[in-house]
């Protein structure tokens, strides 16, 4: 891929965020503690769009959904559909590859109580929109409303378009296509929200969608 507009290691554009990171940095620094980039296939198919590095996942190891349950569903899926090679082992040398995807947050520093606020959205879409205008992707697959919302956003879509819903396709304004999914929180998967089959169903659209 060509040379991307990324946050800086001691990105300040957020100040809560860049703060939460300095405060986790003293309290745990054998952490990555800093935005987490893009991970996967340089010239990939489809996105894979996440939410923001989980505190003691992505933030641990610097690579996206890596070290925590979010993680182990969706590399499992990914294995499992013939979109990723190697084994998947919650750290950023498993020697894991991904096939025809790529993964990337829409806020890549990991916010407090897992919630960024909309203007920390909206400062971060900058990075998202730079990942995807340089991609030859044209397919996204939104982990989530949040992810959803800032996929539109970097395309300067109308959110009132396209409402987000599980396993829902969306023909974008210029032949894109955005498939929405629950995202594979622990949460979602412990309440019944989102199941490993419905999870792997709106993955497996993404990727034919995308000619996979």
């Amino acid at each position: 891929m060509p040379q991307l507009d990324v946050p800086t290691p001691d990105c300040p554009l957020c100040p809560r965020l860049a703060a939460f990171r300095a405060e986790n940095r003293e309290k745990r620094p054998d952490y990555f503690n800093a935005p987490v980039p893009a991970f996967g296939d340089e010239r990939p198919r489809f996105l894979i769009v996440g939410l923001a590095p989980g505190l003691h996942g992505a933030n641990r190891t610097g690579r996206p959904f890596t070290g925590d349950w979010a993680g182990d569903l969706l590399y499992a899926t990914l294995l499992e559909l013939g979109l990723a090679e190697g084994v998947y082992d919650e750290r950023p040398d498993d020697g894991l590859t991904l096939k025809g995807c790529r993964i990337v947050n829409g806020v890549r520093c990991v916010p407090p109580q897992n919630k960024p606020t909309p203007q920390e959205i909206r400062t971060c879409n900058r990075f998202l929109q730079a990942e995807i205008l340089a991609s030859p992707a044209r397919v996204y697959l939104a982990l989530g409303a949040i992810a959803h919302d800032a996929v539109l956003m970097a395309l300067g879509e109308k959110r009132s378009r396209f409402k987000f819903g599980h396993q829902r396709r969306h023909d974008l304004s210029d032949g894109r296509i955005l498939i929405d999914s629950y995202h594979c929180s622990r949460y979602n998967t412990n309440t019944g929200v989102l199941t490993p089959a419905m999870f792997h169903a709106a993955v497996a659209d993404a990727k034919k969608a995308a000619g996979l």
